[in-house]
């Protein structure tokens, strides 16, 4: 497998054909450095953007994929959209800034945008021809629903393969999007199966037609959140820090596919902050070297990805998926709402605010207050963590998990009982700060995947151990942007 794309063409001739296809549609793309910091679009899509619904599969939406949209997802905000978490819900000082994946176009969900950059340096190096080939999309749900929406708007087929066990919504918007039913591929398994996702695609990759854009070893993942997601973690930080002496604490993040982490290394270089890794504690790939099933969807696990800088981690953080089922059940029912207004006091914004938060997000809140109590974090300690997607993705895991646990009714008591062990008395439990035989381990584990398995050279391999190497992969975003903007200027589309 190739390890590194670079910034270089190497199919002229295949480029070309691309720049006719781009040319054809009208499209116009965004550079990675127009996402991380957005302006105003070029003129011909400007003028058409506020008439976009952001759901649309159309051409002026890949100038929606940054972090900058307003509530309504279709203005651009000058802040990242973010909600903080205060000490009556956490039960910590530390006051914990969650940034909103919701507001990404198309899919509702941040994970678009390493699709976007993973298609796109395809494209502008001359190794995918939209025309002829199809994009393949492995992922436990959201990196394929983005990989199959930016498919769409550039006029190629985009193939999702993902676990038969996700969440009903998943599949319900992909059968609306894919070209073709077939273009939907299940796996066995659920969230942890990631290995039977490989095991496809490398099913799929013996028909040269197929091009597999892996989320778990494409570095392309990595780039795009340390120059995009880092600033905007900044950008929301700085925003609610004011004129405060506030310190960026942590970054907590769960792993995944390990591209949203990688903000965690743009922060440690910009503010010395930490970062933490989440997993499931029914799953503890990096707390023991662990396995098995969890329902945390989105996050993967079983394995290390490519493309997680490790020996840059600091704490390793596991949360059980009762925890995050039980916060999506509290927050999503109106049971559980009614408790939080009136119980608890909570006004109605901040309660109607989670409708941001999906399944993984309620797992790095409560990987976040792990966190913060475990290193007493004070007022003046901010953590940073994300919510990818939004509750409406899990409305059929929130019935399911209140059929099976609370058949007899779920009412106010039970409300209390999840505020009480999911927020406020939390334990500290599976909270490891790593020392670097840790990462080691950790870092040696990835062998067994990469190496063993998916052929990447023992040299390539060991490279990832030096910060040097991640460095390098951030600096090539100038380059990147130079080629994209090469890439636009023979398909004259911008202005």
């Amino acid at each position: 497998m190739s390890f590194v794309i670079n910034p270089e063409v190497v199919d002229a001739q295949q480029r070309k054909r691309a720049v006719a296809r781009v040319r054809e549609l009208g499209l116009a793309l965004p550079t990675f450095s127009e996402l991380a910091r957005p302006g105003r679009p070029p003129a011909k899509v400007a003028e058409k953007l506020g008439a976009v619904m952001p759901d649309e599969p159309r051409a002026e939406n890949l100038w929606r994929i940054h972090w900058y949209n307003a509530a309504d997802r279709r203005q651009q905000a000058d802040v990242p959209g973010y909600i903080v978490l205060t000490e009556e819900i956490t039960g910590v000082k530390a006051p914990i800034v969650v940034l909103l994946g919701r507001r990404f176009p198309m899919i509702t969900a941040h994970k678009v945008l390493p699709a976007y950059s993973g298609l796109v340096t395809q494209l502008v190096t001359g190794r995918f021809d939209p025309a002829q080939q199809k994009a393949v999309w492995p992922s436990t749900g959201n990196y394929c629903r983005g990989g199959v929406s930016v498919s769409r708007i550039l006029g190629c087929r985009g193939v999702a393969v993902l676990p038969a066990g996700m969440s009903r919504e998943r599949f319900d918007w992909l059968e609306q999007w894919v070209t073709k039913p077939e273009d939907i591929v299940r796996t066995p398994g659920t969230e942890s199966n990631v290995k039977e996702i490989y095991d496809k695609c490398a099913e799929l990759s013996r028909d040269p037609d197929n091009v597999i854009l892996n989320q778990f070893s494409a570095f392309s993942n990595y780039l795009i959140h340390h120059a995009c997601t880092g600033r905007a973690a900044e950008d929301a930080f700085l925003n609610f820090k004011g004129d405060r002496n506030l310190k960026l604490a942590a970054f907590v993040s769960a792993t995944g596919s390990a591209g949203t982490i990688a903000a965690g290394d743009y922060l440690k270089q910009q503010c010395g902050t930490k970062i933490a890794a989440v997993e499931a504690l029914e799953c503890p790939t990096m707390l023991e070297n662990g396995f098995g099933e969890h329902n945390i969807q989105g996050i993967g696990d079983k394995h290390i990805p490519l493309i997680h800088n490790v020996m840059n981690t600091d704490f390793v953080i596991a949360v059980s998926d009762k925890v995050s089922d039980r916060l999506n059940l509290l927050f999503g029912s109106e049971v559980g709402r009614k408790y939080l207004r009136d119980r608890r006091k909570l006004p109605a914004a901040t309660v109607a605010a989670f409708d941001d938060v999906g399944i993984s997000g309620f797992a790095n809140i409560a990987a976040a207050i792990k966190l913060a109590k475990q290193m007493r974090y004070g007022a003046d300690d901010v953590v940073v963590t994300v919510a990818t997607d939004c509750a409406a993705l899990y409305d059929s895991e929130r019935a399911s998990y209140r059929n099976r646990h609370y058949a007899g009714g779920f009412d106010e008591v039970a409300a209390g009982e999840i505020f009480s062990a999911c927020l406020s008395s939390l334990s500290t439990d599976n909270v490891l700060e790593l020392t670097d035989a840790d990462r080691r381990r950790i870092f040696n584990l990835g062998y067994y995947t990469w190496v063993e398995q998916q052929g990447v050279s023992v040299e390539d391999f060991e490279r990832r151990r030096g910060q040097s190497f991640w460095n390098g992969i951030a600096d090539s975003l100038s380059a990147w942007d130079d080629l994209i903007a090469d890439f636009n200027a023979e398909v004259q589309n911008r202005n």
